[in-house]
C-alpha cells in the first residue's frame, strides 16, 4: 500500500507550510529518509526527509503552495501501485458538532468563548476567540473541519457567510501579544494557491517603467508582524551613546585568549550588556497582556540576522545571562551560521523576551526599531566609528556607538525606559 508524505509540524506554533521545492520528481526511486522536498514555516526553512523507500508515484502540492500542518503532500510506493484519487488532507475521527440553526447570529444569545483549550470546542485559537467575539458568534454552533474536529478561521467564516452572506471577514492575522512571538502564523494565514504556479498580482498601473516582485511567504509575515507591532504597542523610541573604548580593550585580549575557533563580535558584548540592563530593569523583559504584565523570569534574548535571499530572522539565545562572554559569542557564531543556511530548529525562534537588532553593521548610526512582538522592548545598535568627544573639558577621540532603545509604552514610562538604557551603557562604558 502507497505511503502518504505529509506536511509535518515543525513547531507547537506552526498550523502550516510552504511547499518550496521537490527533491524528486515523479517516478524517481527514493530511499527512506533520503530528503524529498523542502519546506518553508514562518519560523524556518527546512528538508522533509522520505517517510518510506519506493518511488515518488505522486505530487500532490506543487512548489509555492501553503498548506495547513497533516495535508498530504505526496504518495511513495511501487510502480504501478494505486493511490487514493481523493484526500488531500490527513482526516481524523472526532465527535460531531451541532449543525448551526436557521437563526440570526447578530440577533441570538452567544456565549462567548475564549481563546485557548475548551472542554467541549477543543483547542480555540486567538483568532478565532477574537473574530467570534466580534460577530457575535456561538462557537458551539459552527462545525469544525480542522484536525481532530478543530474550529479554523475558515469555518467560522464559512458560517458568518452563510448566516449574513459577507463574503469576507477582515480580522487581524495575529494573535493578542501576550499568546504569540515572532512570525507566529494563525488559521491559514494565506488562503490555499490556485494549483498552477504562483503568479505575481497585478500592480497598480503606473506611468513609470517599474517591475512587481512576487512576496515570499517569509516577507509576506514580515510585514504583517510589524504591522501588527506599530497597531499593538505605542512605540516610544529613547536613544544614548556609549564611549567602547574599555570594550574595543577587553575584545583584543579576549580574542586572543578565545582562540581561533571563537569569532568574537561586538554583538556578544552588547547581549552582555543588555542582561545587566534586563537585571536592573526587570520590567524591561516583559509582555503585555488584557489581565497584566507578565514579567519574563528567563532572559532569552532574541538578534535579529538578514538573510542572503532577503528578509531576517531572529533566533533565540535561551537563557543568556547563564551564559559568559565567550558562551555568548560561540552561541552567536552558531545560530547565525545555520539561521543563513536555513538550519534553524523551530524551538530556536521561540519564546524570546528581548531583542537586540545590530543595524549598524551596513553604516546606520542610529534607528527606530519595531518592537519584536510580544516583547515590551527592542535595542538597536548603530554604527561604531571613532569621533571627538569631550572628556574632563579635552576634546579626545573615541569609539562611540549609538544605542536606541523602542519600548511600549504601556509597560514602560520614559524613567524606567532611560534607567534600563543607561545600565546598558554603564556596562559597555566599564566592562571589565
Amino acid at each position: 500500500m502507497p505511503t502518504k508524505v505529509i506536511m509535518p509540524k515543525l513547531g507547537e506554533s506552526i498550523v502550516e507550510g510552504t511547499v518550496t521545492g521537490w527533491l524528486k520528481q515523479e517516478g524517481d526511486k527514493i530511499a527512506e529518509y533520503e530528503s524529498l522536498l523542502d519546506v518553508e514555516t514562518d519560523k524556518v526553512t527546512t528538508e522533509v526527509p522520505s517517510p518510506a523507500s519506493g518511488t515518488l508515484l505522486k505530487i500532490l502540492v506543487p512548489e509555492g503552495e501553503t498548506v495547513a500542518v497533516d495535508t498530504i503532500l505526496a504518495w511513495i510506493g511501487e510502480p504501478g501501485e494505486e493511490i487514493p484519487d481523493k484526500g488531500e488532507t490527513v482526516t481524523h475521527d472526532h465527535e460531531p458538532h451541532e449543525t448551526p440553526d436557521s437563526e440570526s447570529i447578530t440577533d441570538e444569545p452567544v456565549i462567548q468563548t475564549p481563546a485557548g483549550r475548551d472542554e467541549d470546542l477543543g483547542y480555540i485559537s486567538p483568532v478565532v476567540a477574537r473574530l467570534a467575539r466580534e460577530k457575535k458568534v456561538d462557537l458551539h454552533k459552527v462545525k469544525g473541519t480542522g484536525m481532530d474536529g478543530r474550529i479554523t478561521k475558515k469555518d467560522l467564516q464559512a458560517y458568518i457567510k452563510e448566516r449574513t452572506g459577507e463574503e469576507e471577514v477582515e480580522v487581524p492575522i495575529w494573535e493578542t501579544p501576550a499568546d504569540g512571538d515572532l512570525f507566529r502564523p494563525t488559521e491559514l494565514v494565506f488562503a490555499k494557491q490556485a494549483e498552477q504556479p504562483p503568479r505575481v498580482s497585478q500592480a497598480e498601473p503606473s506611468v513609470l517603467p517599474s517591475e512587481t516582485l512576487s512576496l515570499s511567504p517569509m516577507r509576506k509575515r514580515i510585514a504583517e508582524h510589524m504591522q501588527h507591532s506599530k497597531r499593538t504597542a505605542p512605540h516610544v523610541t529613547t536613544v544614548m551613546e556609549a564611549d567602547l573604548s574599555q570594550v574595543a580593550r577587553h575584545r583584543e585580549t579576549a580574542k586572543l585568549e578565545a582562540g581561533s575557533g571563537v569569532h568574537l563580535t561586538y554583538t556578544a558584548y552588547f547581549l552582555a550588556a543588555i542582561v545587566t540592563g534586563l537585571k536592573a530593569v526587570p520590567l524591561a523583559n516583559s509582555s503585555w497582556t488584557d489581565a497584566g504584565i507578565r514579567v519574563h523570569k528567563q532572559i532569552n534574548l532574541s538578534m535579529a540576522v538578514a538573510l542572503p535571499s532577503g528578509g531576517l530572522i531572529v533566533p533565540v539565545i535561551k537563557n543568556a545571562d547563564e551564559l559568559s562572554l565567550i558562551g555568548l559569542a560561540k552561541k552567536i557564531n552558531d545560530l547565525a551560521e545555520r539561521a543563513r543556511k536555513g538550519k534553524l530548529e523551530p524551538d530556536e525562534v521561540q519564546n524570546g523576551t528581548f531583542t537586540l537588532t545590530n543595524h549598524g553593521t551596513k553604516g546606520s548610526l542610529f534607528a527606530t526599531p519595531i518592537i519584536n512582538q510580544p516583547q515590551s522592548g527592542i535595542l538597536g545598535a548603530g554604527l561604531i566609528q571613532k569621533r571627538p568627544v569631550v572628556v574632563n573639558d579635552a576634546i579626545a577621540i573615541k569609539p562611540m556607538v549609538y544605542l536606541s532603545y523602542s519600548f511600549d509604552h504601556r509597560i514602560l514610562d520614559g524613567a524606567s525606559a532611560d534607567t534600563f538604557l543607561a545600565h546598558v551603557v554603564h556596562a559597555l562604558e566599564n566592562w571589565q
